[in-house]
């Protein structure tokens, strides 16, 4: 099978940097360009110091056309304007990981690109709205419910990420002192991410109505997203993990667990991993996964695989830090 030809544009950051270390390594995958306006000419392993002795890629103001595939590593707002500034031509498949294009009442020619959810439309897809962090966390423990009509009651959630869902800007949460040994609420009520997880659950539940209460929490550690979710069901939980592992068993990167689980089983793979727990009718669903990788860049190159008829996996296998 051909190589294609990738360019990354806002390679400085986090995504950028990830999407990075996964592509230098990916069997089908030319770089063709790694776009930074604020990093213009330097050596890349001189941004992302871990890939010093992996590459020889600098970064580049210039924008080639020559590629198959884009991928859009910019802040929320930016890539329309990118993109309004910078036509791509008819050619180039697009994943963008930002927020601009997820809501598809007004976006209909990017695919909302959660492979659990869609993979057969990702495949056919020339665009690719790259879902939001919580967003994939909390879907993917949510999505089996509402395939089966199962999602009447209030949804709790509670979720903690790492200092990395923040982006790499520093402000005074994100900084190490702030941090460490400490614990915060933010956007109590209000997230972003609620809206598309709204919209997926109605995808599969039509009369979805159910409210959803989530508190976002900032964690003191760099990666991962820990979230946890109660709602009231009849089914067993045996019902359950049968509903579940039935609903991911073509999903290579999700599993359900029937033993406990923690971050560091995750963090540094693109894997998901689901636990459910019952007491009399309340069920607890955790779910956990890397914001950086499943959340964001790891998720964005699984869709590119599919995009392009690739194995799903290419380039994905992974290792947890384990320790």
């Amino acid at each position: 099978m051909n190589k294609i030809n990738v360019g990354i544009v806002g390679g400085a950051g986090y995504t950028g940097g990830e999407l990075l270390r996964i592509l230098i390594f990916h069997p089908l995958v030319n770089i063709a360009f790694v776009h930074s306006k604020s990093q213009i000419s330097k050596a890349v392993s001189a941004v992302h110091t871990d890939l010093f002795g992996e590459t020889n890629l600098k970064f580049s103001a210039v924008l080639s056309t020559d590629i198959d595939v884009v991928f859009l590593c910019l802040g929320h707002g930016d890539s329309k304007v990118f993109l309004a500034e910078n036509p791509m031509g008819s050619q180039v498949k697009i994943i963008d990981l930002s927020q601009d294009f997820r809501w598809q009442d007004t976006e209909q020619s990017f695919v909302y690109g959660l492979p659990e959810l869609q993979k057969k439309n990702i495949e056919q897809a020339q665009y690719i709205a790259n879902p939001g962090c919580f967003a994939t966390a909390i879907q993917l423990a949510l999505l089996p419910l509402a395939q089966q009509q199962q999602l009447h009651s209030p949804i709790h959630i509670s979720a903690t990420t790492g200092s990395t869902g923040a982006g790499q800007s520093l402000s005074t949460t994100t900084q190490h002192s702030w941090r460490a040994n400490n614990l915060s609420v933010y956007k109590a009520f209000e997230h972003q991410h609620l809206g598309e997880i709204s919209q997926s659950l109605s995808f599969l539940q039509s009369d979805f109505t159910a409210p959803i209460t989530f508190i976002p929490q900032r964690g003191a550690f760099t990666r991962g997203i820990f979230s946890a979710l109660t709602v009231t069901t009849a089914l067993s939980e045996q019902e359950l993990n049968q509903l579940y592992t039935d609903y991911y068993a073509t999903h290579p990167f999700t599993h359900i667990s029937t033993s406990a689980i923690d971050l560091k089983q995750v963090v540094n793979t693109n894997k998901a991993l689901v636990y459910l727990e019952k007491n009399n009718d309340n069920l607890l669903i955790i779910s956990i996964i890397d914001n950086l990788l499943k959340g964001a860049s790891g998720q964005a190159v699984q869709n590119m695989n599919l995009m392009f008829g690739f194995d799903e996996r290419a380039g994905l296998n992974l290792k947890a830090v384990g320790f």
